[in-house]
């Protein structure tokens, strides 16, 4: 969490760049609050995600920040001026449907972390369907430390991480560094800062390479089965690869196994 004010700065809030075919890169851009989670970030970034999932020629979204910090949570000062019931759970209730929207979107979503993620800045890297990190950054859900429990970051953090990590973290709100991080399952890969744009660019061009009916079933069925009973998930399972079988891509990319030359995907 961020205690940092309103800004007079007026570049745009969240930048947007088409890094390759398919790849969006939507970047926080107030590095000098820490690139909190205010009232109007949350608008901006919600506007912006909203256009990316419905546009169906981009496969992916890299979620990246500005800055020393990825991204430091709420901003403190904008909520301590408003000590209303109403406001906290209407600010509560557009986070989660921002976070919301990034999980159920059918784009693969990447967080690219090139420094500190508190708070709903942690939840916002265990909310991503995948994690780069550079090897300086640190990760907290540091809360509790103010006397707030980060209930709202501990709904993607406990499904990420294992129950009992997640409640130390959640319990003492001390940082972890990325490669505790990684043990932890919260991020993917730990690179250098010199490395941290060239591999979320790859991560980002493999993964759209890939045909993107395919992509959003996917992740889709990913989501969707995990809190089933077993014989659910499998039976969820087995319809969406029956269904994805009969994809155009995947007959075409079939029959290039089967004689030995590349897909010519659609």
């Amino acid at each position: 969490m961020t205690a940092s004010a309103g800004s007079l700065d007026t570049s745009p809030i969240v930048l947007k760049a088409n890094l390759a075919p398919g790849v969006v890169k939507l970047t926080l851009n107030r590095p000098d609050q820490y690139n909190p989670l205010s009232e109007q970030m949350l608008s901006s970034l919600q506007r912006e995600i909203d256009e990316v999932a419905a546009d169906n020629e981009i496969k992916v979204l890299v979620l990246a920040a500005t800055g020393r910090a990825f991204c430091a949570g709420h901003d403190l000062k904008e909520m301590r001026a408003r000590p209303d019931q109403q406001y906290y759970e209407d600010l509560f209730s557009r986070c989660s449907r921002m976070m919301l929207t990034l999980a159920r979107m059918p784009q693969i979503v990447i967080a690219q972390v090139q420094g500190m993620a508190t708070a709903a800045g942690c939840q916002l890297v265990a909310n991503a369907d995948l994690a780069v990190t550079v090897d300086t950054a640190r990760f907290a859900v540091s809360g509790i430390n103010l006397g707030l429990f980060c209930s709202t970051p501990s709904v993607p953090l406990s499904r990420a991480v294992s129950r009992k990590r997640a409640f130390e973290m959640l319990t003492t709100g001390e940082f972890i560094d990325a490669h505790t991080a990684e043990v932890y399952g919260l991020v993917n890969r730990v690179v250098s800062a010199e490395k941290l744009d060239d591999t979320v660019d790859a991560l980002a061009r493999t993964i759209a390479g890939k045909p993107a009916d395919a992509l959003r079933l996917g992740k889709a069925l990913f989501y969707r089965q995990l809190n089933m009973p077993l014989s659910e998930a499998y039976q969820a399972a087995g319809q969406a690869m029956a269904d994805n079988m009969l994809f155009p891509d995947t007959l075409e990319g079939v029959d290039a196994f089967i004689e030995k030359r590349d897909p010519r995907w659609k």
